[in-house]
């Protein structure tokens, strides 16, 4: 019996180890999957990277990571690292199934992204409860959705030109990179709305697409894209520095504003989406299996972001 104790007590250790290290490895796969949607969510006009980092828990830690890129630059690259590649594999593999898919059934398409959407919103409802709600806090979330629908009504810009910029134009993209960078760090705000707005959407899609992709002018596409990058990578600290200071002395107001953010962002969708399609509320499709696909979807993304909310609240709980 001795020998039974002893025996279990030096394979105690070795068992929590493995234990710990599948937990890491669960963990790194799922944050793959979170940046995966993350990207994908880059493709859809209307939506938020940000939103779905809220939804699926990991706003804070991804914010945190990118604000402090040069304070701790390892331990932010060791975070950052899966949601990268998942934001990679996401963008590269359904940019074009996605691209078609929105143009031939637009509307049935971004109803299973607003169900991950709606699916995913106790995960941050949490984050409020247990409080009282105040006239601030109230405020907080109405403001951010009058805003968030009122740029989806904004008359989208004519595309522009990217193949010969001038200074001033190379200028003016690395700003709009800034300004896009948003579609990550806060939620609600879809960076690809407000690209669609100023007219810099198509162009930079097309110059993946048609161009780079094809091996037609690489050279001024690697330029225009590489500025717009920067753009976005200043952008993603400079916002995230201040989000974070945010969220770490205003919590519960700032997370009642990312309620109110994501909440506005869902009507902006299907707004967005129609303008995209080029069609009005008068011109919708009639065919009841369209609308009934459209619901069938919504309900399907529902479930799923749902289902892997739970499954990272029980893997939260096991780390914990």
């Amino acid at each position: 019996m001795v020998k039974n104790k002893e025996k279990t007590g030096v394979f105690k250790p070795k068992m929590e180890k493995t234990k710990k290290f599948s937990l890491k490895i669960s963990s790194f796969l799922l944050d793959i999957v979170r940046g995966f949607a993350i990207g994908v969510a880059f493709i859809i006009p209307g939506f938020s990277g940000g939103s779905i980092a809220a939804i699926l828990g990991i706003y804070e830690k991804l914010i945190g990571a990118i604000a402090d890129i040069f304070k701790d630059f390892k331990k932010s690259v060791k975070t950052l690292f899966p949601i990268g590649v998942g934001m990679v594999i996401g963008v590269l593999s359904l940019l074009f199934p996605l691209s078609w898919a929105l143009e031939n059934f637009p509307i049935p398409t971004v109803s299973l992204f607003v169900g991950l959407a709606i699916g995913g919103i106790p995960s941050i409802t949490d984050r409020v409860k247990g409080g009282k709600t105040t006239l601030k806090n109230l405020l907080a979330s109405i403001i951010p959705a009058l805003i968030v629908i009122a740029i989806s009504f904004m008359p989208i810009g004519a595309d522009k030109n990217l193949t010969s910029l001038s200074f001033g134009g190379y200028l003016l993209l690395f700003l709009i990179g800034i300004l896009g960078s948003s579609a990550l760090v806060i939620p609600g705000i879809s960076g690809s709305m407000l690209l669609l707005i100023l007219g810099y959407y198509n162009p930079i899609v097309n110059l993946i697409t048609d161009h780079l992709l094809l091996g037609k002018d690489i050279a001024v596409s690697l330029l225009v894209l590489g500025v717009t990058a920067l753009g976005i990578a200043i952008g993603f600290i400079g916002i995230s520095v201040i989000m974070k200071f945010l969220l770490k002395n205003y919590p519960r107001a700032t997370y009642f504003a990312i309620i109110g953010f994501i909440v506005g962002s869902i009507p902006t969708i299907f707004v967005s989406t129609v303008k995209e399609a080029g069609m009005s509320f008068t011109t919708l499709p009639a065919s009841p299996l369209h609308w009934i696909t459209s619901v069938l979807l919504l309900t399907v993304g529902f479930f799923l972001s749902y289902a892997l909310v739970v499954y990272s609240r029980r893997l939260t709980a096991k780390t914990e």
